[in-house]
C-alpha cells in the first residue's frame, strides 16, 4: 500500500516461464498489494511457476489475444480493489523496480491518471539491445502521435503502464480492440476525455528470453497507431471549431484490419 492507496501489478502472461520468476522477484511487496498474472493459454510452465511463486493466477480459455488478455488483467486489478493498476509484461524487458515511482506519479494531487514507462526518453534503449530499426520506427511513430494527440511523450509503444482506478472505471476499455493496438486505443480514449498523462524513463533489456512480436504484426500495429492518431487529430479540430463532445474511441472506429 502506498499512502493509503492499494496497488495491483497485473501481468499479461504468454510463454513467460523463463522470465516470470525474476520479474516477480523485483516487484516491491511493500508497494504492491496484489500481483496478478493472466495467462493467455501458454503451453509451457508459466502457470505452474506463477502458482509456485504464490501470486494470483488466472488462465484464459480460449486464447484472447494480446488486447483481450490485457483487458482481463485490468479487470482483475479493479476487482482486487486497487486504486492504482500497473501493467507490467513478465518478459523482464522492463525493470519491475519502477513500480513504486510509477505508482507515486499517480498520487500527485490527481494531476495524472496514466503513466508511460518510456524506453527511449533516456539513452538506454539501444544499449539495452533494442534493434536499430525498431528504435527508429518507434521514434518516428511517437513523434507523429505527439503531433496528432497534442501531447509530448518520447514513447507510446511501451508495455509498462500505470492507470488510476477512476480512468479505468470511466472508460469502457472492454469495448476496445483485442489486438496489439489495445494499449494505444485506451491511451487515445483517455486523452480524448482529458485525463492527464506523463512518462518516466525506463531502462530496457532485450534478452533472448524476452518476447517480441513478428515484423508483420509490428507493421500492422504501426499503421493502426497512425490511423487512430490521425482520427484523434481531426476529432480535436472538430471539437475546437464545432464544439464536439468527447466520445470513446471504440472498435467500430477502427479499420477492418484491426480485427
Amino acid at each position: 500500500m502506498l499512502q493509503g492507496k492499494k496497488v495491483a501489478v497485473v501481468m499479461p502472461g504468454y510463454y513467460a516461464e523463463k522470465t516470470l520468476a525474476k520479474t516477480v522477484a523485483e516487484i516491491s511487496r511493500e508497494v504492491a498489494d496484489h500481483i496478478i498474472l493472466s495467462d493467455d493459454c501458454s503451453k509451457d510452465r508459466t502457470v505452474e511457476i506463477a502458482k509456485e511463486l504464490g501470486i494470483e493466477v488466472h488462465v484464459n480459455n480460449p486464447n484472447l489475444g494480446y488486447g483481450g488478455n490485457v483487458k482481463q488483467c485490468l479487470q482483475y486489478g479493479l476487482d482486487s480493489g486497487a486504486d492504482i493498476i500497473i501493467l507490467l509484461h513478465p518478459d523482464y524487458q522492463y525493470t519491475p523496480k519502477l513500480v513504486p515511482a510509477m505508482a507515486g506519479m499517480l498520487l500527485l494531487d490527481d494531476t495524472y491518471d496514466l503513466v508511460l514507462a518510456s524506453r527511449t526518453s533516456g539513452r538506454g534503449a539501444l544499449s539495452g539491445g533494442m534493434p536499430v530499426w525498431k528504435y527508429l520506427v518507434n521514434f518516428g511513430i511517437s513523434n507523429y502521435m505527439d503531433l496528432c494527440l497534442g501531447r509530448r511523450h518520447t514513447e507510446y509503444h511501451t508495455g509498462y503502464r500505470a492507470y488510476s482506478r477512476r480512468l479505468l472505471e470511466d472508460i469502457d476499455f472492454h469495448a476496445l480492440s483485442d489486438d496489439f493496438i489495445f494499449d494505444n486505443n485506451l491511451l487515445v480514449a483517455a486523452i480524448d476525455r482529458g485525463y492527464g498523462t506523463c512518462e518516466i524513463t525506463c531502462p530496457t533489456k532485450y534478452e533472448d528470453d524476452s518476447s517480441s512480436i513478428r515484423f508483420s504484426k509490428a507493421l500492422k500495429y504501426g499503421i493502426l497507431c497512425m490511423w487512430i492518431s490521425t482520427k484523434q487529430f481531426f476529432r480535436r479540430w472538430d471539437r475546437k471549431f464545432h464544439g464536439e463532445k468527447p466520445r470513446l474511441l471504440a472498435k467500430r472506429d477502427e479499420p477492418a484490419s484491426a480485427e
